[in-house]
């Protein structure tokens, strides 16, 4: 049986600068954007080629504080060209860097171990790393 994770839960302290974050300056698709009731709202937004969304919202999502959540990963095949893409649309990235060594030979040198690192507005914070082909787990 596959598990699948599907939606993380991003609290934020205002959802229409945090949906135009996610969306403007991120690039993600904005799935929905739902108001159930007054003080209910669900904004669900996907990072392109993702199988996992966000959903930032009030009243509907558990509660947090704003900026607490710390460690979201995505991967892309290509640091620099994200780490060029976010630049280009305003978020304040790290630089490139090279974290740890491939235990193996990799296609590029930054597979696995290229990083990039940024916070939304409200704090919570994100890494990307480059990760262009897999080992191959049958032989591990």
């Amino acid at each position: 049986m596959n598990w699948t994770l599907e939606v993380v839960i991003v609290p934020v302290s205002d959802i229409d600068r945090a949906k135009d974050f996610y969306a403007t300056q991120l690039g993600f698709a904005v799935d929905h954007d739902t108001v159930i009731s007054d003080g209910v709202r669900i904004v669900q937004l996907t990072p392109p080629g993702s199988g996992c969304s966000i959903v930032i919202g009030k009243g509907a999502v558990p509660e947090m504080p704003p900026g607490s959540l710390k460690g979201l990963q995505l991967v892309v095949p290509d640091i620099e060209q994200a780490h060029a893409e976010l630049v280009a649309r305003g978020v304040e990235v790290s630089a490139v860097q090279e974290l740890g060594v491939n235990p193996r030979p990799v296609p590029h040198r930054l597979d696995n171990v290229g990083f990039v690192f940024f916070s939304d507005p409200d704090g919570n914070s994100w890494a990307v790393q480059q990760i262009s082909s897999r080992a191959d787990k049958s032989s591990s």
